[in-house]
């Protein structure tokens, strides 16, 4: 090995170094310091105590949001995975014309218009419909904004599945509903598994929606009620912000490894050709 190969593969193993290091201080600090008397924002070894998980146990809406968040979650998750199963399964099966245009427009519009930008119009369209202080109306928002994208990858997943599975389940009478939930739905089940996690990571830590949307505290999600661990004076109390950021990662990151193990995720079609 020449001078300048060491030296390259020195200089490649520091960048890679900083970069973990860049990447896991975060992560170590949210690890250590639930669990100090007195955290900082430097990382080091905590003064061990269980105090902060009881404050938080003891706050009326803390551990109430957390299961707020459980609801908005699936919920949303649940409406954009069917939603968006019938329709992509639509319009990989169904030709109609410009149905490849009307999918990009779908998915350039949502991108463009982000829900800051739509979030006057639908405040006032969640008033009319009488639906302001209430998760269903977060839902459907939260809903609305994802569906685009989950149509857009869902409906690769339903092009590669082979039209002669169809057509055998249709040979034994088989409607268009039970061959999509019967022979699609299996073979694009790595589609779903990965639209779903997408789904509840793009609701959990969504602040801007339910705080608009929701008015009674009781209702609020653990992305908004985390604010309140903030001072009149805009300082916050990294005790309770770092207790309740570790139980607040912790469902998104154990539905991950679940989902992982189980299905794995792609972004391309459900079987190999």
């Amino acid at each position: 090995m020449t001078v300048r190969e060491a030296l390259g593969a020195v200089g490649r193993y520091v960048f890679v170094g900083v970069v973990f290091v860049f990447f896991a201080l975060p992560l170590l600090w949210l690890l250590s310091a639930p669990f100090d008397t007195a955290p900082s924002v430097q990382v080091s070894l905590p003064d061990f105590t269980l105090e902060n998980f009881r404050t938080l146990w003891d706050n009326p809406y803390a551990m109430r949001s957390l299961g707020n968040s459980v609801l908005i979650a699936a919920g949303t998750m649940a409406i954009t995975l069917v939603l968006a199963a019938l329709a992509s399964y639509a319009l990989s099966r169904v030709r109609i014309p410009g149905r490849d245009t009307l999918l990009y427009l779908l998915l350039l519009l949502s991108s463009i218009v982000t829900g800051t930008a739509a979030m006057v119009p639908t405040f006032l369209l969640m008033t009319e419909l009488g639906l302001i202080d209430r998760q269903l109306g977060v839902v459907l928002v939260l809903t609305g904004g994802l569906l685009p994208t989950a149509i857009f990858i869902l409906k690769d997943f339903m092009d590669s599945t082979p039209r002669s599975y169809e057509e055998s389940a249709r040979v034994f009478g088989a409607s268009s509903l039970q061959i999509l939930r019967h022979v699609v739905v299996p073979i694009a089940r790595p589609g779903l598994a990965t639209i779903a996690v997408w789904a509840v990571v793009q609701v959990w830590g969504n602040f801007l929606v339910p705080f608009i949307l929701l008015r009674s505290p009781d209702r609020q999600p653990a992305a908004v009620v985390m604010f309140t661990f903030y001072t009149e004076g805009g300082q916050p109390n990294l005790a309770l912000i770092s207790t309740f950021s570790l139980l607040f990662s912790i469902p998104v990151v154990a539905m991950y490894l679940f989902v992982n193990r189980r299905y794995g995720f792609r972004f391309h079609g459900g079987i190999k050709r």
